[in-house]
């Protein structure tokens, strides 16, 4: 007898009239036709059950602090910055942990089960992480939370931050983290990116910097963060974030940079929303888009996942929790329009990003964590077209959300009386 088991589903691969079986919080079978007893089965009646979506690149300790101290009017990533640094000095641990976990409900009615978030250390104080410390410890049974390390000011830019950023990951913050574009000097910026990959080597840490957020083709820390990866032998442990400045260097330069950050073995973790929101300001027309170039990181097999990176504070004054939302941006701002590329972005918020933060037990094979999320939709591409409901968000084999189907009632003669938003897509052969 199962504790639970999932009749009649669609997994994200393409597989149709499939049953998943959950025993002691792991799948234990998936396949068509399961027969045994279970505790709780659910029908998921063709629609498309997914391992939960994961976020590889938020800010967690900022998250819905929209308005304070005041509102970003220009909209840029400067003004965000200088609003969070007149911020900072009053924040308060109460204040920081409110808000991270009303952010950690909205994500789980979402189907977000693992989050990782950038901590600013730039402040000695530490108050950032010690609430999002406890944060980690508090939401651990129902999302899986990492921390990195982050000089939000800067590495080498304000006194004090190298000590702070020691004692930060002293503290049990376990990821390295940076911004050399915001050092004051390019030479600063590339001293950052070997002082950091250092200590992650030295600790044998995992290492995820924002690099070259910044429309200037000239920005090229990401190579500097691709030879300090080998130098210290952290491939596979390397994430960049961000990296818009790629979207303006010329084709020549790229061509010899994403053959470096594949030898590398670095992953990229591009944040479309924001990208999309922040970059490109200067220009009048034509206008930069400022997301990275993520077909051609897909095409040299560089690992690429999407991150959500803010909702509702100095930066982005939007943002739902949803990582289908981020999805549907990166689909329409690169014209990955294609069933295939739409899967591939579909995997960008799940399994891709999953595999960057190295979480244990995620998926949907025999073995795996009983963590899956069932939606209002047929397949990959409806699911990144329609946005659509979380029926069911399942925690190691328990229930811990879910959302009624949507349906709207129409008055038209001669209609149907009930329209469901799933059942409109035309039924193409893949």
């Amino acid at each position: 007898m199962f504790d639970l088991v999932i009749k009649n589903a669609t997994l994200p691969d393409g597989r149709t009239g499939v049953d998943v079986a959950v025993q002691d919080e792991r799948i234990a079978a998936v396949e068509p036709g399961i027969t045994a007893e279970a505790g709780q089965t659910i029908d998921a009646d063709g629609l498309l059950l997914s391992p939960p979506f994961v976020d590889p690149h938020f800010h967690m300790d900022a998250t819905l602090s929209l308005g304070l101290p005041r509102m970003n009017v220009s909209g840029t990533l400067l003004e965000g910055i200088a609003l969070w640094g007149e911020l900072r000095p009053t924040l308060t641990t109460e204040a920081l942990i409110d808000r991270a976990l009303r952010y950690c409900d909205l994500a789980v009615s979402k189907g977000l089960l693992a989050v990782r978030s950038h901590v600013d250390v730039s402040d000695p104080r530490l108050v950032t992480v010690e609430a999002m410390l406890e944060v980690r410890d508090r939401v651990a049974p129902y999302l899986d939370l990492q921390l990195v390390a982050f000089p939000q000011d800067g590495y080498y830019r304000e006194t004090g931050v190298e000590e702070a950023l020691s004692r930060a990951l002293d503290m049990g913050v376990e990821i390295v983290g940076g911004i050399p574009h915001f050092e004051r000097t390019m030479e600063d910026g590339a001293r950052s990116v070997e002082a950091l990959c250092r200590i992650a080597a030295d600790r044998g840490l995992m290492v995820d910097m924002h690099c070259d957020e910044t429309d200037d083709p000239m920005s090229r820390h990401v190579e500097t963060l691709a030879a300090q990866t080998v130098r210290f032998g952290l491939q596979g442990r390397v994430a960049g974030s961000h990296l818009t400045s790629m979207h303006s260097m010329d084709n020549y330069y790229v061509s010899k940079l994403l053959p470096l950050m594949a030898e590398a073995q670095m992953a990229a973790i591009p944040n479309p929303l924001i990208n999309m929101m922040l970059q490109g300001r200067h220009d009048t027309y034509p206008k930069r888009r400022g997301l990275t170039r993520i077909p051609q990181m897909m095409e040299m097999g560089i690992p690429v996942g999407l991150g959500q990176d803010c909702v509702m504070d100095p930066w982005y004054s939007m943002g739902t929790g949803d990582l289908l939302d981020v999805a549907h941006m990166a689909v329409h701002a690169t014209q990955l329009g294609s069933i295939e590329d739409k899967r591939a972005m579909f995997d960008a918020v799940t399994v891709n990003s999953a595999r960057i933060m190295g979480l244990e037990g995620y998926g949907l094979d025999v073995g795996c964590h009983a963590d899956m999320v069932l939606l209002q939709a047929r397949d990959t591409a409806e699911a990144i077209r329609l946005r659509p409901n979380r029926l069911k968000v399942i925690r190691r084999g328990k229930v811990i959300a879910e959302t009624p189907v949507e349906r709207s009632r129409l008055s038209l003669q001669g209609r149907p009386e009930v329209l469901n938003p799933a059942s409109y897509a035309p039924r193409i052969a893949v």
